[in-house]
């Protein structure tokens, strides 16, 4: 795919309106910061659109100010009179029950007792919530430590994709799901010159214990082994040599690998 056919592609509308999958996102992101032709093109298409958004926008009724307005001052008039009444009515109350308070006043000792216990509670209450903030804010942080390793790991694999797709020797060969399996898919990456063969295989399910995903070369119609795939030579490490090849394909082993396909193991094909 070349510079004119990727952004024609779609993808930056996709990326501008939010739609974008992380994947796609995190390619794209890549791509301008090597790509000007692509920065370009990005830049325009938000200019684009924010400009549709600005003549689309509907501008507020001329009357909302002055109603919001006098709402705020009607309930400061509550809130000031609601205090007086409350004053007032305290005054009334106090004349009226002067014996009850005297009364009172000899039992005030009780008061300060149990004033005493309750801000003792708040305060333990107090320590023991931020003993747990504490606790929350460590895991917090480290969820987001481990979220920000991973996402480091994605652009990492990321950007290996994309050398491999920018560069002109390179083949890439689209490998489908089979009858059995039409959700799996993975990538194989021909290198013309060195005819070293890589693969990107994230798409597949992960394999069972004892298990291992071996790649296949069909040459002259005879299927030829392309290496036993493992998770950390994903589209960094060659697999093999594979001299000429009219197909790929992908059969699911026991560790270690098989001389010939288990043909009902059989996960992806691709012709090139």
């Amino acid at each position: 795919m070349n510079t004119k056919e990727y952004i024609s592609s779609g993808i930056i509308e996709s990326y501008i309106l939010g739609l974008a999958s992380p994947e796609e996102a995190g390619i794209l992101e890549c791509v301008m910061k090597n790509n000007a032709e692509v920065k370009t093109a990005f830049e325009e298409a938000q200019k684009t659109l924010e400009d549709l958004a600005t003549v689309q926008a509907v501008a507020p009724p001329e009357d909302l100010k002055s109603k919001i307005w006098n709402k705020i001052q009607q309930e400061q008039v509550v809130e000031e009179v609601k205090p007086a009444m409350e004053q007032d009515n305290s005054i009334f109350e106090k004349e009226k029950d002067s014996k009850e308070i005297k009364i009172q006043k000899n039992t005030q000792w009780k008061t300060y007792a149990i004033a005493a216990s309750v801000l003792f509670l708040v305060s333990v209450a107090g320590n023991i919530f931020w003993m747990k903030n504490q606790s929350e804010n460590k895991e917090t942080i480290a969820k987001l430590n481990t979220e920000t390793q991973s996402k480091d790991l994605a652009l990492q694999k990321m950007n290996e994709k994309w050398r491999m797709l920018s560069s002109d020797e390179m083949q890439m060969v689209v490998l489908k799901g089979v009858e059995k399996h039409p959700d799996s898919k993975a990538m194989v990456f021909w290198d013309k010159k060195t005819k070293e063969v890589y693969l990107n295989a994230e798409d597949l399910p992960k394999a069972p214990e004892g298990m291992q995903y071996q790649l296949w070369a069909i040459a002259d119609g005879k299927p030829v082994s392309a290496g036993m795939y493992t998770e950390e030579k994903d589209s960094k490490i060659a697999l093999s040599n594979i001299p000429k090849a009219q197909a790929f394909a992908i059969t699911l082993e026991k560790k270690g690998g098989s001389e010939t396909p288990t043909m009902e193991n059989m996960y992806v094909m691709g012709e090139i």
